[in-house]
Parts: C-alpha cells; structure tokens; sequence
C-alpha cells in the first residue's frame, strides 16, 4: 500500500505541474501583443512626396514617388499574371508537374501583357515610367481638392491608370 500511495502521490504531482504550465503558457499567450495590419498609406500622403517630384525627381520624395507608382503596377501585372495562369491550369489539367513548373515559375512577356487587361488598364511598351508618373502625379494632385483625398494611395493611383490608360479590345 506504501508503494500505491507513492505511484498517487507521483501522479498528483505530475498533474499539478501540467496545470501549472498550461496556465504559465496560456497567461504568456495572453500578454503577447497582436500583431498590427499594414498602415494604409493615403492619397494624401502620397501626393505629399509627388508634389515634389517635378521639382527633383532624384530627390528622397521624388524617388518615393516613382517607386509606390511602379511597385503598383508591377505587383499589379504579377498578381494578374500568376491569377491568370492558375486558372488556365485548372482549366487544363492533362499537364505534367515539370510542364506546369515551367509555365507557372516564368510567366513571359506575353502572360504579362494579356494578365494586363485583368488589372484593366494596359500601358503599351515601350512606355517610359517618369510618363506614367507624370500622369498619375497630375491626377494626385487635381485629387487632393476633392473629396476623395482621404481615400487609400492604391485607389488613386489605380483609377489614375484606368481613366489614363485603358486596355483598347
């Protein structure tokens, strides 16, 4: 009976040390910080840095510019290219691994020009980027004087790219 009340005794233990940590684990859970989405940047912003791009486009604000305007187009064309190619693979399922490998890992210049129209505004090649900017810089700041300047940068600048250069069928 000595060693039944050990084995007991041991076994108590065991789940008081379980509860213990669960409850150690659980408040750690509790006191960590969730973690915060992205900041929206807004048009304001934005037109902030633009306005200053004609002035020096080299300059920190000029660059800043020219690089949120070319990294929404190119994540644009991207997105739409790898959306376009995955659903033409769920259309075609006779391909094998390797051939849907290749297809998929290097979208060309074509997949990105017909994923272009997806995004619904296509900007020709060869187009100089400081044209668009230029383009997208006006529209910021005719934006600024509406009521729409609180709206997300993206926003602006996509309804720039669409009213400016629209995908001719």
């Amino acid at each position: 009976m000595h060693i039944k009340n050990k084995h007991s005794c041991l076994g108590n233990s065991v789940k008081v040390y379980f509860r213990l940590g669960c409850a150690l684990l659980l408040l750690q859970l509790m006191s960590v910080t969730t973690a915060n989405a992205l900041e929206v940047l807004s048009s304001q912003e934005l037109a902030s840095h633009c306005v200053l791009f004609e002035a020096d486009p080299e300059g920190l604000d000029g660059q800043y510019c020219v690089r949120y305007i070319q990294g929404f187009i190119d994540g644009a064309i991207a997105t739409d290219a790898r959306v376009m190619l995955n659903a033409e693979d769920a259309i075609s399922g006779n391909e094998t691994f390797a051939e849907r490998a290749m297809r998929t890992r290097m979208p060309g210049r074509v997949d990105r020009s017909r994923a272009a129209k997806l995004a619904g505004f296509c900007l020709g090649e060869p187009l100089p980027l400081r044209d668009v900017v230029v383009v997208v810089v006006a529209d910021l700041a005719v934006q600024q004087n509406s009521s729409t300047k609180d709206e997300p940068a993206m926003e602006a600048v996509y309804k720039s790219l669409l009213n400016n250069y629209p995908c001719i069928q």
